[in-house]
């Protein structure tokens, strides 16, 4: 029921449709009895009764019913696949605008495969249900219940006779039901897993070619494809079992009719016209129980596509959107006070442990440390890509969890050390962030960025499509078209997660020339791992299993003679004094 109530609020919109059609089902429903009545009338008025004269009208009146029965039917079709049509519009518009509304923590821990399957086999499965299956499951109820009705208006006993199969029928369908269920989640679930290993393994194709891992590759792929045609076959197995019964039920119903029937007219207790009526009517009971079975399965589908969408319609964001404050303008000031924090999944590790640092508009924060010292895991916090699990991260003085998420990463702009270029051209990608900038001012962000030369030299300079991903590009050209997006948003806050690691020393010093031209009133936050990216910060941050173990400017450090002196000294390999001096 609660997949129901879920699905009306989507069909809600357009219940004048449904009425509408409701009222066309009931109508082809009500003709479709006519079909076995006149018939049986032929036989009882014009063949034993000589009545030839009824014949050509008892004809027209079959002809001409069943041509509105047609038009009935499919106007009523149509309505309900429009329905269906337009409730999975909206269901995907909600899918799409959830997921743009969670944040980092559902997806690190939630399949692409999982998402693409809601997107894609399960919505689908929830229109087929609208547009196919709830029509079906009316129009065959009305015609089973009609033909019982008019059944018995001709002979009761009969009737009876016939209505004594349905409650093994039903108790079978209820049992199939039961099997149905979980047999179709699992198919569900198996997809999805198929679904993750092909994009993983498209998304890696490069990695997978450099190691020639592909025979690996197609065995995965081979045990997912298995799983998933175990699972169907699974649920072919309750199909099987049920359907078969249930067919051979509904085939009794011909024999019951030709015995007992041909009994009755025999004893003169019913006319042979009541008899061909009633082998008229058949199909309107052998065909609602014979699409039972067929019906509850899609119904089942129905169900475990419309919990997985549930589920993550319902998924709330660790990083909830309202806030009390309004970020319509931020200067940049950036304070940490005894900052703590730890993943939701492993309470018992801290990322951060006690972080404090200032930061004021113009100046440049560089950190350093070793690989999962917590360096991204800091700068996230400015973002609010988390919140911290202890301390405060404070934005103008203010903390930062008051303002709204999105107003406030519109003044911050990152670059992040996992690069993503659209499937679109340079120009797309750069203006991203500002997509009213000017032509002139992505050129300049690019020039800025040292990207301007090798892109004029591209095919269609700036409106070269680049490959998903930014495929056919180096690492230096992505990391500076990614320069260039973040610089155009003019950001108070500027995040630079080891953006020059793929280019030279000379361009690294270039660009890093350019960008003092204009972040004089930017804060940035510079993540590296060269100290020649750092060497002008304003502070130095040195972290350690998430601990700050050293701060200062590059030559308080060096004196200091600590880890800082010693990463110094091995990346230029010279020899430094005390004071600092080389």
């Amino acid at each position: 029921m609660d997949s129901i109530k879920w699905i009306w609020q989507y069909i809600r919109p357009y219940r004048l449709q449904l009425f509408f059609a409701l009222i066309l089902i009931i109508l082809a429903s009500f003709i479709s009895i006519l079909y076995p009545l006149l018939g049986g009338k032929v036989i009882d008025l014009v063949v034993y009764q000589n009545k030839a004269s009824l014949l050509v009208p008892i004809l027209l009146i079959m002809i001409v019913s069943t041509l509105f029965r047609t038009l009935f039917r499919y106007c009523y079709q149509l309505l309900f696949e429009r329905v269906g049509q337009n409730s999975l519009f909206q269901i995907r518009e909600d899918l799409y605008k959830k997921l743009q509304a969670l944040d980092f923590d559902f997806f690190n821990h939630t399949r692409v495969g999982d998402i693409m399957a809601r997107m894609t086999g399960d919505t689908d499965a929830v229109r087929h249900f609208v547009s196919w299956v709830i029509y079906n499951i009316l129009e065959n109820l009305l015609l089973f219940i009609f033909a019982i009705g008019i059944m018995m208006t001709i002979d009761w006993k009969l009737t009876l006779a016939l209505v004594a199969i349905t409650p093994f029928i039903a108790i079978l369908t209820v049992m199939m039901s039961q099997k149905a269920q979980p047999a179709f989640y699992e198919i569900r679930e198996s997809f999805a897993r198929l679904n993750s290993m092909v994009e993983e393994n498209i998304s890696g194709n490069r990695v997978v070619k450099a190691f020639a891992r592909e025979e690996y590759e197609m065995q995965k792929f081979h045990e997912h494809n298995l799983d998933f045609k175990k699972r169907n076959l699974d649920s072919a197995e309750v199909s099987k079992k049920y359907l078969p019964v249930l067919d051979s039920l509904a085939g009794t119903l011909v024999i019951i009719t030709l015995v007992f029937g041909g009994y009755l007219v025999m004893k003169g207790q019913m006319s042979l016209g009541d008899l061909v009526a009633f082998n008229g009517f058949l199909w309107m009971l052998n065909g609602p129980m014979r699409m039972s079975g067929w019906l509850i399965n899609d119904v089942q589908r129905f169900i475990a596509s419309s919990f997985k969408i549930r589920d993550m319609l319902q998924t709330e964001a660790k990083i909830p959107l309202h806030a009390e404050k309004s970020a319509h303008a931020i200067e940049g000031y950036v304070e940490f006070k005894n900052v703590s924090f730890h993943f939701e999944d492993d309470p018992t590790t801290d990322v951060l442990k006690n972080i404090s640092l200032q930061a004021e508009p113009g100046q440049t924060i560089a950190i350093l440390g070793e690989t999962g010292a917590g360096k991204s895991t800091l700068v996230n916090l400015i973002c609010r890509f988390y919140d911290p699990t202890s301390g405060q991260v404070l934005i103008d003085g203010e903390d930062a969890r008051t303002w709204h998420v999105r107003e406030l990463r519109q003044h911050i702009a990152t670059v992040m050390q996992d690069i993503f270029l659209f499937s679109d051209t340079i120009e797309g990608n750069i203006a991203f962030g500002a997509p009213d900038a000017s032509m002139e001012d992505v050129r300049r962000m690019a020039r800025i960025a040292d990207a301007d030369h090798f892109i004029e030299t591209m095919p269609e300079s700036y409106d070269t499509i680049v490959g998903e991903r930014g495929v056919g590009l180096s690492g230096g050209q992505k990391q500076r078209i990614s320069l260039a997006r973040a610089l155009l948003k003019q950001p108070s806050i500027l995040i630079l997660d080891d953006t020059t690691s793929a280019v030279d020393m000379e361009t690294e010093v270039k660009i890093q020339d350019e960008l003092k031209k204009i972040t004089h009133k930017t804060t940035t936050f510079i993540i590296a791992h060269r100290i020649s990216s750092v060497k002008n910060a304003d502070e130095i941050l040195i972290l350690r299993h998430g601990e700050i173990i050293e701060r200062g400017n590059h030559a308080e450090l060096l004196r200091k003679q600590g880890y800082y002196y010693e990463i110094y000294h091995k990346q230029l390999g010279t020899e430094v004094g005390t004071d600092g001096t080389e």
